[in-house]
């Protein structure tokens, strides 16, 4: 689901929409798997003892950690949003209340990528963008980092090229 178009200008295009590198929940992922085993062994392993509040503790303790440690991390992972557009850049976070940032293409002075062993063993990698007024925006862990360094500088660097398709990641 990209950027809804009504909050695009006349003739702007999408070019890309994307979250950042799905690495960003690999903790809350396996915190997750460890919350449903922790819970099975609750219930296969508790003694007799502590039945039958024992195993419905750990559920209830499972459960808010689960909220607190996957959900979230998840919900933020999803609403948080980086947009390229055929006149600026859009980043969209929260969950709750929004915040957002656009800079028009043309206040962008340099596109630069990092990558560390990681980054380059997911695909991922942080997009700074510098202008000449602000410090630059890092945009941290951009799936395909080099494929989209190389598209914005056509942007910005070729105007005479027009996108008529989106990218959505």
């Amino acid at each position: 689901m990209g950027l809804p178009t009504k909050y695009l200008g006349k003739d702007e295009v999408i070019i890309r929409h994307m979250h950042s590198h799905v690495k960003e929940l690999f903790l809350a992922i396996i915190l997750g798997i460890l919350l449903i085993i922790a819970v099975v062994a609750a219930f296969v392993f508790l003694p007799e003892s502590v039945n039958p509040w024992g195993p419905w503790v750990v559920v209830g303790l499972a459960v808010i950690l689960a909220i607190l440690k996957v959900f979230i991390p998840w919900l933020k992972w999803i609403t948080d949003t980086y947009t390229i557009t055929s006149r600026r850049i859009i980043t969209r976070t929260g969950i709750i209340a929004k915040n957002g940032h656009d800079i028009p293409l043309a206040r962008i002075s340099n596109v630069a990528y990092e990558h560390d062993l990681i980054d380059r063993i997911f695909g991922c990698g942080t997009l700074i963008l510098e202008t000449s007024a602000d410090n630059p925006l890092r945009l941290h862990d951009i799936p395909k980092v080099e494929q989209v360094h190389v598209e914005l500088t056509e942007l910005l660097f070729n105007n005479d090229q027009h996108y008529d398709r989106e990218i959505d990641y």
